[in-house]
């Protein structure tokens, strides 16, 4: 049985007070969502949550995506909407982070 893939992508901008920057972010982000090996992702901003030593919230945008496998994470790494996203978006960001999980359970 296939495992669920959990790719999270934290953004730092360059400009992280540029509101045009951010928006073309998201945009790119709203048009990858698209790829047809992503099963659902979800665009996000730092929460408003409470200060505590273990959070980072030093980051500008996140995507969260979710693939039904690792095969389907490691096409989408080469799939043209995701190289397209990055020709297109990449002089924005001044860093990306991204933390890959295994979903071990499911709600």
């Amino acid at each position: 049985m296939a495992k669920v893939i959990a790719h999270t992508v934290f953004f730092w901008l360059k400009e992280p007070l540029n509101k045009m920057d951010k928006d073309t972010l998201t945009q790119g982000l709203q048009a990858l969502r698209c790829c047809p090996l992503i099963a659902s992702a979800q665009i996000g901003l730092p929460a408003p949550t409470v200060e505590r030593d273990v959070m980072d919230q030093s980051f500008d945008v996140s995507f969260i995506v979710y693939f039904n496998s690792v095969a389907d994470q490691d096409a989408y790494q080469i799939h043209s909407l995701h190289q397209d996203f990055i020709d297109q978006c990449g002089h924005l960001w001044a860093n990306v982070k991204v933390h890959d999980s295994v979903l071990i359970s499911a709600t």
